[in-house]
């Protein structure tokens, strides 16, 4: 099953967690140094679901694709 992994980059503060436990599918943007995801949609796992669980800001959403 895909995922659709949206990040409120507003609440970002760059800690990078999510790089930390799931780098398939997060990466920092250079430019905005904010946490962004690799692709629109990516297959739903564990460690997606605990990158976001781990995310101090919480700004990370995972809904169906």
């Amino acid at each position: 099953m895909n995922c659709r992994v949206n990040i409120d980059t507003y609440r970002c503060n760059s800690c990078e967690t999510c790089v930390v436990v799931c780098p398939e599918v997060f990466r920092i943007n250079p430019a905005l140094e904010k946490a962004e995801s690799i692709s629109d949609t990516v297959a739903c796992s564990e460690p997606l679901k605990r990158a976001a669980a781990m995310c101090p800001e919480k700004c990370i959403a995972i809904e169906p694709a």
